[in-house]
């Protein structure tokens, strides 16, 4: 079932028309928007907790689970047709103990069930329900269900019935049959060494990856699937990462070939907001043209790196653009006062004041909006043309709108048009007889003045959640983009990211990183109470994200804390039997019938995935071997899976081969501040180079790296020069004292 995003009705959460003459549930007192979504529905929700599967026992009914999240369409369909249904209320309350969880707080819980429906059902999808037993063993499960009977799906009315009665009939089947299923699935997701003592080859699942990815790339519009398109950036670094290490094989350069059309079709297309700038979750279509609406964070936060690297690679600055466009909306619509990132915000929002919300609303524009804002004429032109009918040329925009029927079911966005770029601006230019700089002048003033209009539009709701996982990726989105194209404001905004994670979602005196908090009034920061501590991917992405900050900054605080947590996350995930990190600590999903292991590269990366990556940086920093131990092991423990699908798991394959072909330690020894010490640390960052560690040696001794690495302090600056060393493979290069041997020594 897709997952999409319908949004509260105003600022508030709460649907108004409800919340106004209804006694709220105890959903009232949580802290998740998504939760607050439903506080005014007559189900008597639980949240996720022992007073749920106590009434469960006490009274001997089936629990009924719903799980989604706040920008979620079909959540807030199914809310609004089935949970605000008083007769399909009574039912749940009379016959089962309802709980309801936000995915993006328990991702936990939802990784266990959603394993559970996606064995037992044709997929999965959010909404996410599943009925279980008192002891949380699933029977039954399932995405949306419309509320009544239809032609080819059975109602939630019919399907809660249905239930209702074989618990009261048939219960020790059912009690065995879920405690069948869940031995099955314990058996199925083991991921462990076994017997083996070593990973798989790197050059076997390098090249089985790219085939796989070959084999699906779209031609002609890029990506890798006919439709929904999703970016999947973790694919694209991949590709880059293949090209990288097969510059002269026919595949090399088909990989980067692949990578950059597929960045530039998404960048060109609707799935980006070419008005307001940022991307959307995903493509409806294969052309990337109409787009399911939400704006996620973890997009916004892995596709600024991914365009970043392809700047880097090809030197062309429509991919800085894009990279420096998404920073710049995150800033603007993410971004708390006190430096943490927002998660969301949503696809529906009311096309006026007072309105039902509608799909799209705020995004999309009519041929008369736009020839009333943009009526100028533009001089010059080779036949008579206003800045409107330039940009409509331009981003494809006619009187009929540009959305297929198909791509709106229920008809809302007719004559609507979605802005997605048809011609390159020499095309256009020559169209109209215009010089292609002023063509692009004409179009940059038109979009600002589309952007200004659109901020009298009632806006979609914005989930002011933050999730600790979700920031660390967008600290290293700010500080890579920053590094990259020398940005210093993008490298301070990572470093307030980064403050912000350790001002107020991390506990100092257990040293372990909290999952959630949510923006209070002002610029206020709220916990739930007791905290909702920090899963495995919290720990991994804000580890990569400190990683990535100390490269951009020097600052070697920020890598003293990543290890402090890497020892933290070691102590609470890491399975000394198997190998590799559970997703959750032991003692916090004691409750659940499985505690698993990430094993796909999706959306966003699995966390075994970058720790294995985290594993080898944190060992080309300090030398210790415990950590190169570690990810071996790991990448033991995931062996079947990368030989049976690696394509399920490219950013693991990355960390596979940087592990086997070894990374690069770059030392440039200088003064921090002295130019020729920054001119070093420029050049390191405009080159793709994804398998290194750059360390910064000022020659004090009693530094933290000196302390780690005392090789350090052999090394010396050339003529009081800052000074260059590039150490692989044992052996250390010449000391580099100009940035154009150094990017030579590089490129090699």
């Amino acid at each position: 079932m897709p997952a999409g995003g319908k949004a509260s009705r105003t600022s508030c959460p709460l649907p108004q028309s409800s919340a106004s003459h209804k006694a709220p549930n105890r959903l009232i007192h949580e802290k998740s928007p998504y939760l607050l979504q439903h506080a005014y529905n007559p189900v008597d929700w639980y949240p996720w907790g022992q007073e749920a599967f106590d009434k469960a026992k006490k009274e001997n009914k089936p629990i009924f689970l719903s799980v989604g999240y706040s920008t979620c369409h079909w959540c807030h369909m199914m809310e609004e047709e089935s949970f605000q249904n008083e007769e399909i209320g009574r039912l749940l309350n009379e016959d089962f103990v309802s709980v309801k969880v936000d995915r993006e707080e328990r991702p936990d819980v939802d990784k266990v069930y959603m394993t559970f429906v996606q064995a037992t059902s044709s997929g999965g999808g959010w909404p996410m329900n599943v009925w279980m037993t008192p002891s949380l063993q699933p029977f039954v499960g399932g995405t949306y269900f419309p509320p009544e009977d239809g032609l080819t799906r059975v109602g939630f009315r019919t399907v809660l019935t249905r239930i209702r009665d074989q618990w009261k009939q048939n219960k020790d089947t059912l009690l065995e049959n879920s405690q069948r299923v869940t031995t099955a699935l314990l058996a199925r997701s083991e991921i462990s060494v076994g017997d083996r003592q070593l990973p798989p080859s790197a050059a076997t699942m390098n090249s089985r990856c790219f085939q796989q990815l070959d084999e699906g790339y779209d031609e002609e519009y890029g990506g890798f699937a006919e439709a929904p398109k999703f970016p999947t950036p973790v694919i694209l670094s991949f590709l880059f990462s293949y090209w990288l290490s097969h510059r002269v094989t026919q595949d090399g350069p088909r990989a980067q070939q692949m990578a950059l059309h597929t960045l530039k079709m998404m960048a060109n297309g609707g799935i980006r907001d070419h008005v307001g700038q940022g991307f959307h979750r995903y493509s409806t279509d294969r052309q990337w043209h109409i787009p399911h609406f939400e704006k996620m964070l973890y997009d916004q936060a892995q596709l600024s790196v991914v365009y970043s690297q392809a700047f880097q690679i090809s030197g062309d600055e429509f991919y800085s653009d894009v990279a420096k466009g998404i920073l710049q909306y995150v800033t603007r619509s993410l971004s708390h006062r006190s430096g943490g990132f927002y998660s969301a915000e949503d696809a529906d929002s009311p096309p006026e004041r007072g309105m039902k919300p509608k799909e799209g609303a705020f995004y999309v524009w009519t041929v008369k909006e736009v020839q009333q804002l943009l009526p100028e004429p533009v001089g010059g032109a080779s036949e008579p043309l206003t800045s409107g009918q330039l940009l409509m040329k331009h981003y494809g925009l006619n009187e009929a709108g540009n959305i297929s029927s198909t791509q709106d079911p229920k008809g809302e966005l007719q004559g609507q048009n979605v802005l997605t770029v048809r011609y390159s601006l020499e095309l256009t230019a020559a169209r109209f007889g215009l010089d292609v700089e002023a063509v692009s002048s004409l179009l940059n003033t038109g979009l600002e003045k589309l952007f200004q209009a659109r901020k009298h539009r009632p806006k979609a709701h914005l989930d002011s959640k933050m999730l600790a996982a979700w920031n660390g990726l967008m600290v290293s989105g700010f500080a890579v983009t920053g590094a990259v194209l020398g940005i210093e404001k993008f490298v301070t905004q990572a470093t307030n990211g980064a403050k912000f994670l350790k001002r107020h979602m991390f506990d100092v005196a257990s040293g372990r990183l909290k999952r959630t908090c949510y923006a209070g009034t002002g610029a206020t920061v709220e916990h739930s109470n007791p905290p909702c501590w920090g899963f495995l991917e919290d720990y991994a992405f804000v580890v990569r994200g400190l990683l990535d900050l100390y490269e951009a900054s020097q600052e070697s605080s920020w890598l003293e804390w990543a290890l402090r947590l890497q020892d933290t996350q070691d102590k609470l995930f890491w399975d000394s039997r198997g190998g590799g990190y559970f997703c959750s600590e032991a003692e916090l999903g004691a409750d659940l019938p499985l505690r698993l292991k990430d094993d796909q590269d999706g959306a966003e990366p699995s966390a075994n995935s970058v720790s294995a990556h985290n594993l080898l940086r944190l060992h080309g920093f300090t030398g210790h071997k415990d950590w190169m131990d570690k990810c071996v092991r790991l990448l033991t423990a995931f062996s079947e899976r990368m030989r049976r699908v690696p394509v399920a798991l490219p950013e693991m394959v990355r960390a596979l081969s940087a592990q086997q072909q070894t990374l690069k330690q770059i030392v440039i020894c200088g003064d921090p501040q002295a130019k020729d010490t920054k001119a070093l640390v420029q050049c390191v960052h405009s080159i793709y180079v994804p398998n290194k560690v750059l360390i910064l040696a000022d020659g004090d001794p009693s530094s933290f790296l000196s302390r780690q690495l005392p090789f350090l302090g052999t090394l010396r600056r050339v003529e009081d020069q800052a000074t260059a060393y590039i150490f692989e493979n044992q052996a250390c290069s010449m000391p580099i004292t100009e940035p154009s041997e150094l990017r030579k020594q590089l490129h090699q």
